[in-house]
């Protein structure tokens, strides 16, 4: 996942760790995905927002001691420091954030015009992730997914275009029935041990696929 990957001492106590529960992720994030398309119709970076659940963002704002009145709100300060905290990217790691073309995965720039913002109880964040070099948009194929499904990256409707007629976008949900039989056939046969050590990598099957197609010059 991107860069919340300490488990939170909420999950920990809860007893999650059961085997069963691993083929459930413990972070939900509402993702919007915005695309910036050239009038050329090349695609030139995706900004991306993330609002995570109330449970996760209350068990952030805690580990970090912010909000200590309670109201869901943050100050300037507290605001400052989420901000750098948001920005405390992990490794090596794709961002969550996924563009292919035909079966190559294409290069994405380190986040840029980072936002954090707290808004009744619940983190939202935003950044930028360009493309390393644009690339026509017909036929591009995006998905945001944690390869471990320890987190869930919810987009459905909300992808937005600039305002073009000549693009378009489709969003095909994932099939959860096939998703949960990768499931049983990876995750349960292996001991919780196992799965801790080297979880499989099922998330991509359980992600919303966006699909762009355009017809500029047509």
């Amino acid at each position: 996942m991107w860069l919340f990957r300490s488990l939170p001492a909420l999950v920990v106590a809860s007893g999650l760790f059961a085997s069963a529960a691993f083929a459930h992720p413990h972070i939900f994030v509402d993702t919007a995905l915005t695309l910036r398309i050239s009038a050329k119709g090349e695609l030139l970076g995706i900004e991306v927002t993330w609002v995570f659940d109330d449970l996760y963002s209350l068990v952030v704002l805690e580990e970090r001691a912010l909000d200590p009145d309670f109201d869901g709100e943050l100050t300037t300060e507290e605001l400052a420091s989420m901000q750098e905290f948001t920005q405390e990217w992990i490794g090596d790691t794709a961002g969550d954030l996924f563009v292919t073309q035909d079966t190559t995965t294409l290069p994405l720039g380190a986040p840029t015009e980072t936002v954090t913002e707290v808004s009744q109880g619940r983190i939202t964040t935003r950044h930028l992730r360009p493309l390393t070099a644009p690339v026509a948009a017909d036929g591009l194929v995006i998905q945001a997914y944690d390869p471990t499904y320890y987190t869930a990256y919810l987009v459905g409707s909300r992808v937005t275009l600039p305002e073009m007629d000549a693009c378009s976008v489709t969003v095909t949900e994932p099939n959860f029935d096939l998703a949960y039989t990768l499931v049983e056939e990876t995750l349960y046969a292996m001991s919780s041990a196992e799965a801790e050590e080297n979880f499989p990598k099922i998330g991509q099957s359980f992600a919303d696929t966006i699909r762009i197609s355009c017809a500029l010059g047509s």
